[in-house]
């Protein structure tokens, strides 16, 4: 006789060791993403001494002195080395611009940046999902066909064109929408995450219309309809529930994506992200604050590309029994 496995241990050991293993994945992309960034910021014509000399003129042993302070001697493996010996400590540096700690820069900006991506992916899902499931029921109609081409018009405007004509359009004839800036509240959102969402929403209602595809020609919605549900039950309590894995992907590596900001969209609403920030830093050559700022999006993308993955095991029980350990115990 078997006695039934406890029903959730098994199933969260599994999650656990999965995304302990995810975790411990991420250590060889941050050294090669930090490597890289390293790298090419040395290869790039000057450094912040330069700048310096550009702007206040300095006599050869003061430029030594800076040379040797900001750690630009020797080779870009030595001052690699010693760079990463300080992140394993915790120290990802200061900035060579500002005078302030790496992170405290980060998290200073982060909040913003975390807004116009949550704002931006609402907009894209309002937008895409509904938009994608219309297109799959008329499939092959005109509807469907105006439908796709709507959605791609989102992806084709330029942020940077898009966000200028809706400050030129809308901003200036609408007095409670701010031109730029974060100082507003929800309504300085609006027209940067209008900008972003919509260049992702041709991306996700098309890959919801071919999922939704091939969910409505299964049995058992044919089997739901006959039990006299609503159409509109069918498809949205059924149907879209099966259709969401590959929607759910779209949208976690679009949010994880804007996460990193968006550079255009920050520029053209003065938008104070971490995006515009690595812009800034790179103009500057100010090589701590580009290389810390780059290993913490890193990090924070692979921990969204996770969640994502997690949040299968909640829509789909199939995937969540994979999990479990495939023991049984006998008694």
């Amino acid at each position: 006789m078997q006695a039934p496995a406890p029903a959730d241990s098994p199933k969260v050991d599994g999650m656990l060791r999965y995304a302990i293993k995810r975790l411990l994945l991420m250590i060889p992309v941050i050294i090669g993403v930090s490597f890289l960034i390293f790298f090419i910021m040395d290869l790039a014509p000057g450094d912040i001494v330069d700048v310096k000399i550009a702007e206040e003129g300095l006599t050869y042993e003061e430029i030594e002195q800076l040379r040797e302070a900001y750690g630009l001697k020797g080779s870009v493996f030595t001052r690699y080395f010693s760079y990463m010996v300080n992140f394993v400590q915790g120290d990802l540096g200061t900035s060579n611009v500002s005078g302030r700690p790496v992170l405290d820069s980060f998290l200073e900006k982060m909040p913003a940046t975390i807004i116009l991506a949550c704002a931006s992916i609402f907009v894209s899902i309002i937008i895409s999902i509904p938009l994608g499931i219309y297109a799959a029921i008329k499939r092959g109609t005109f509807a469907d066909n105006a439908s796709m081409i709507l959605s791609f018009l989102g992806l084709s405007i330029p942020n940077f064109w898009l966000g200028l004509m809706l400050i030129i359009v809308v901003a200036l004839n609408v007095s409670w929408l701010p031109t730029g800036g974060f100082t507003k509240g929800i309504a300085s959102v609006i027209l940067p995450a209008i900008t972003v969402g919509t260049g992702l929403t041709a991306t996700l209602a098309r890959t919801t219309r071919s999922s939704m595809l091939d969910v409505l020609s299964q049995d058992y919605l044919r089997t739901e309809r006959a039990k006299g549900h609503k159409e509109f039950k069918v498809i949205t309590k059924y149907a879209l529930r099966n259709a969401l894995i590959p929607i759910i992907t779209i949208a976690g590596g679009q949010f994880a994506v804007t996460l990193g900001g968006a550079v255009l969209t920050e520029t053209v609403f003065s938008w104070p992200g971490v995006g515009r920030l690595i812009v800034d830093a790179v103009n500057s050559r100010d090589v701590p604050l580009v290389v810390g700022c780059i290993i913490l999006k890193s990090i924070t993308i692979g921990v969204v590309v996770l969640i994502v993955d997690l949040l299968y095991a909640v829509i789909d029980p199939r995937i969540k029994a994979q999990y479990a350990k495939r023991k049984r115990k006998t008694i």
